[in-house]
């Protein structure tokens, strides 16, 4: 090559000076940029192809899979309120008989005085009255006194009133009702941070968009241990996780019953909620 055309040749005219240019690299060489360039552009339009393609398919999955709701208007029928009717009060209890007045004879303690000294009122009564009268602190007439009935004999005359048995509390039993529930270690905000840790959204209800609370019922025993698991309520799609979360969830602290650490029934509710876009 001259040496005047050495400035203004290409490096790749420099290198095959003299060489054989058919035979193929000189010509890959040369297409090598253009080459790269086609294979890029065609790249990024495939992946952009692709990425239209998923979101027109997300887009139509999720107007296939939406239902429509149909809201209806009740009319709740108005209920009327019977007035109360003005019944006459009940007429009033009968006056209880009086007890029979008792034939008494006023007792007159015995005093030595002369005869004309003795008042007619002070005079004591013969001792054939006082047979078939009381001795009481007045004079009175009334019928005569054929005897007391004694009362029943409760306590097979002893005379002795035994106070109530106290009833010992069972403290091995499941209680259902505590002064101080059962509660998760640390609180409501611990409580909280496990099931962000823990709680994992059932894919079946995912798909069928099913969401809401679940109450779990279980035991906590004395030492804070979990048994005896169930859900009682919620979607049927979400019973199992809730389960599996407070099977998982270790020891609780127990419940307390007059001041003391008691076996209690405990209910539990999980909230699972879809975040939607």
């Amino acid at each position: 090559m001259d040496v005047n055309k050495i400035l203004s040749a290409d490096v790749l005219d420099i290198i095959f000076d003299g060489r054989n240019k058919d035979y193929g690299a000189y010509e890959l060489r040369k297409t090598y940029g253009k080459r790269m360039t086609v294979a890029l552009v065609g790249t990024a339009v495939l992946l952009v192809l692709l990425l239209l393609g998923s979101i027109l398919a997300n887009k139509l999955k999720d107007r296939n899979n939406k239902t429509e709701m149909i809201v209806q208007d009740v009319q709740l029928e108005e209920v009327k309120r019977e007035e109360p009717k003005n019944e006459p009060p009940p007429p009033p209890p009968p006056p209880k008989p009086e007890p029979p007045k008792v034939e008494m004879a006023k007792f007159t303690p015995p005093k030595i005085v002369k005869d004309e000294e003795v008042k007619e009122d002070e005079k004591p009564p013969e001792v054939e009255k006082l047979e078939e009268t009381k001795i009481g602190t007045i004079n009175q007439e009334g019928i005569k006194d054929e005897g007391i009935v004694a009362p029943p004999a409760s306590d097979e005359g002893k005379g002795v009133v035994e106070a109530p048995k106290k009833v010992e509390e069972d403290w091995d039993k499941t209680f259902t009702k505590v002064e101080i529930e059962s509660d998760y270690p640390g609180g409501s905000s611990a409580w909280q941070r496990y099931l962000n840790k823990s709680l994992r959204y059932p894919q079946d209800a995912i798909d069928n968009e099913v969401q809401g609370t679940v109450v779990v019922q279980f035991i906590v025993d004395k030492e804070g241990n979990v048994s005896e698991v169930e859900a009682i309520s919620g979607a049927s799609e979400l019973r199992d996780e809730a389960v599996r979360v407070i099977k998982k969830s270790g020891k609780w602290t127990p419940a307390v019953q007059n001041g003391r650490q008691v076996k209690s029934y405990k209910k539990q509710p999980i909230t699972f909620r879809l975040e939607i876009e």
